[in-house]
């Protein structure tokens, strides 16, 4: 992104956070906490610098180090209510 950092998909003004995000790899996703991003203001969009994106591999790749385990709520998208 270049000049005013703007949102490819709405054209949002985009600022720098630090967020919790989740990261597929091989099969695998993994939480991952304090993440410099560059998120969307408008709709949400979060983009990741090259070195962050690799860090987060490296992290994925030994997650077998990785110390703590959470829990939440899974729901079906298709459930019915009674």
């Amino acid at each position: 992104m270049n000049g005013r950092d703007v949102c490819e998909f709405c054209d949002g003004e985009v600022d720098l956070r630090v967020v919790q995000t989740t990261f597929r790899y091989r099969g695998e996703t993994i939480y991952v906490d304090s993440v410099p991003a560059r998120v969307c203001n408008k709709c949400g969009e979060r983009y990741f610098d090259a070195p962050v994106y690799k860090r987060l591999e490296e992290i994925a790749r030994h997650n077998t180090a990785i110390k703590k385990t959470i829990c939440f709520p899974l729901a079906e998208y298709n459930m019915t209510f009674a």
